[in-house]
């Protein structure tokens, strides 16, 4: 019954308003209006005339922004209106702005776009003001906005309404001011050493470049299926293989997987390959890397994050296999048979599947017992070659590849490796990935003929590195979900 009250109060306010519409026009008022010329912005009449005194009139401005709030009635009427850079009051007059104008006045509502022009005052309470000496409607709103006390809370209706979330909730855009600034910094810093940025395909007849399910389209005047890239790697290491020694991509990838705090479907993510470098020196650059965009966005490498400072001036370095045994106090990489693997894994209770050899078994261990215990940033080396496709193997140990990964606060960060530029090798890889497939993990990888065919004529020893850019933002912005940092996170429809 509630909800059927409800229900009927909104479409009584939202006819109130349409009714208006016709009010406006025989009042030869646009309720849609045109462009209209802004001289500030509310921050810039507070810097500007901060340090008048007195309620004289000072100046005048130009501004316009959505109504937020009225106070008083009569012949008298003070205001807010907000825009970009924040909130400011207005006062409205009667015997300033005449009998139509006030009318008009009057006749406005809660979330009405405005332009505004007056003179600036303090008011007594000492609040810089702005007295409207003239005004348009330049949108009319036809909804009302949330409730005003309490905001905007509804998470769903936050993430699925952004426009309405950033209307009310404005300290919301300091996290997509922070990202655009961590966009930013990662630009700057990869130019800034001699990387060219580029752009590649979107679309694919072959998903490759990471363990994930990709979505599937159709292209009808080919009459082919085609993927949304998983990852930006192979077309960046054909680039390198033509003599595009220094690249990298800041893209929109996509994969077909669960969605939780840390995932979506769509998300952005920066990779880089260096000519003639391995994973040491690619770690040695991801830890500048990260270290320039958290001075850029903080102004600081200590980041407060939820409930814990990140320090991101030091960086630990640990093998997968020495942080497993740290935990646990097993050496899976001493095992000489997968049974003993096997044996120490159902000792510690970690799930595994049949098909994993002692690299898997080493990696579930990893990711059961250590990796969420990583809470300040923490490369870890060593990654077994069985779950690393794409990288070269170590010159030492050939069970190990020379990969890392940079964890933070429990988070795969970024992940980079020595890349294997071995096409004999590279295949051997790529088909006991599609051995895999077969045995029903479908986030193995396929073959890539072609390249295996650009490999073939030569790829220079590379080191190559992916970040998720949306976690660094969350990072350093302190957003606790994924969906905090992406303007219009995926999400399911609405049913009717």
């Amino acid at each position: 019954m509630a909800e059927e009250i409800l229900e009927e109060n909104l479409s009584e306010m939202l006819q109130v308003r349409r009714d208006k519409i016709k009010t406006y026009e025989e009042m030869g008022v646009k309720p849609f209006g045109e462009r209209f010329d802004v001289t500030h912005h509310a921050e810039d009449v507070k810097k500007e005339f901060a340090n008048i005194e007195g309620e004289e009139e000072h100046g005048e401005v130009t501004l316009a922004g959505r109504l937020m709030a009225i106070r008083g009635h009569g012949k008298a009427s003070f205001a807010t209106v907000a825009d970009k850079s924040g909130s400011i009051q207005v006062y409205f007059k009667l015997d300033v702005l005449g009998e139509e104008a006030y009318k008009r006045f009057k006749m406005l509502d809660i979330g009405d776009i405005i332009g505004l022009m007056g003179a600036v005052f303090k008011t007594r309470r000492g609040e810089i003001t702005v007295k409207i000496k003239s005004f348009k409607l330049l949108s009319k709103s036809l909804r009302p906005l949330p409730e005003k006390f309490h905001g905007l809370k509804d998470v769903e209706i936050r993430y699925r309404q952004r426009y309405l979330d950033l209307i009310m909730n404005p300290e919301v855009k300091n996290a997509f001011i922070g990202r655009n600034k961590t966009i930013k910094a990662i630009r700057d810093f990869l130019d800034s050493h001699d990387y060219l940025e580029v752009a590649t395909p979107v679309l694919s007849t072959i998903a490759g470049g990471a363990a994930a399910r990709p979505f599937i389209t159709h292209h009808n005047t080919l009459d082919i299926d085609l993927y949304l890239r998983i990852a930006t790697e192979l077309n960046l290491k054909r680039l390198v293989v033509g003599g595009l020694e220094r690249v990298y991509e800041m893209g929109r990838v996509f994969r077909n997987e669960g969605m939780d705090n840390r995932h979506n479907p769509e998300f952005t993510t920066v990779e880089y390959y260096e000519a003639y470098a391995d994973f040491n020196d690619m770690m040695n650059l991801t830890e500048k890397l990260v270290q320039f965009a958290a001075e850029k966005v903080c102004g600081s490498l200590k980041v407060k994050y939820q409930d814990a400072e990140i320090d991101f001036s030091s960086m630990k370095r640990i093998s997968m296999n020495d942080a497993v045994k740290e935990a646990t106090g097993k050496d899976f990489m001493a095992c000489n048979t997968i049974d003993e693997a096997r044996a120490i894994a159902d000792e510690l209770h970690i799930a595994y599947e049949a098909r994993f050899g002692i690299g898997g078994i080493l990696n579930a261990a990893f990711e059961e017992k250590v990796e969420e215990s990583l809470i300040q940033p923490t490369f870890i080396t060593g990654h077994p070659t069985e779950i690393s496709p794409l990288a070269k193997k170590n010159a030492d140990d050939p069970r190990i590849t020379d990969r890392f990964e940079l964890f933070v606060y429990g988070r795969e960060l970024a992940n980079g490796f020595t890349e294997l530029n071995d096409p004999i090798d590279q295949e051997n890889r790529f088909n006991e990935q599609l051995k895999q497939r077969e045995a029903g993990d479908d986030e193995a990888h396929v073959m890539d003929k072609d390249f295996i065919t650009a490999l073939e004529y030569g790829l220079p020893p590379t080191g190559g590195v992916g970040i998720g850019v949306d976690r660094l933002v969350m990072f350093l912005t302190d957003s606790a979900s994924i969906r905090d940092v992406l303007l219009f996170p995926t999400m399911k429809p609405l049913t009717e």
